[in-house]
């Protein structure tokens, strides 16, 4: 195997651990989803805290019972880069679904995921979430945003 094909394998491995992690959010599979995730596991959310190093099932499935059927959970524009036994993951995440009180929501948001090799496995480290917010001194967050129809995220 080629320097590039075997890049391109990696990050066929990295991808599929991000569309798992993924799947298990839409399925509400709080296990599976935690799973995923190394020793030392930091989050950034878009929730409080603002940082967490909680790797447990519980909180998760917290949110999960606050969400009405399912979840869409739709990566976008997911780039992936690979050195050693590092990886980062960057891209647009959509987040859809209709609350407990019937309320429907939907938001796009940036992801960014550090991930590391471990016994040939790669584990999620760092997990970041985030909205822009405006910058006329309001501070809202710009929860109202959403990436063109085609081509890279711009908003």
């Amino acid at each position: 195997m080629t320097n590039d094909s075997a890049r391109a394998a990696e990050r066929e491995r990295v991808r599929a651990v991000i569309e798992d992690w993924a799947g298990a959010i839409r399925a509400k599979d709080a296990g599976r989803a935690v799973a995923h995730q190394a020793d030392g596991f930091v989050s950034y959310s878009l929730a409080p805290p603002l940082v967490s190093a909680a790797a447990d099932a519980d909180g998760l499935n917290a949110w999960f019972a606050t969400w009405r059927g399912p979840i869409g959970y739709t990566l976008r524009d997911l780039e992936i880069v690979i050195g050693g036994d590092a990886a980062f993951a960057y891209g647009l995440v959509h987040l859809s679904g209709t609350k407990q009180d019937g309320v429907r929501n939907a938001v796009w948001f940036r992801q960014t995921i550090g991930l590391r090799a471990e016994a040939g496995t790669w584990k999620v480290v760092h997990h970041h979430e985030s909205v822009p917010f405006h910058m006329d001194g309001s501070y809202r967050a710009a929860v109202d945003l959403a990436p063109p129809e085609t081509g890279r995220a711009g908003g």
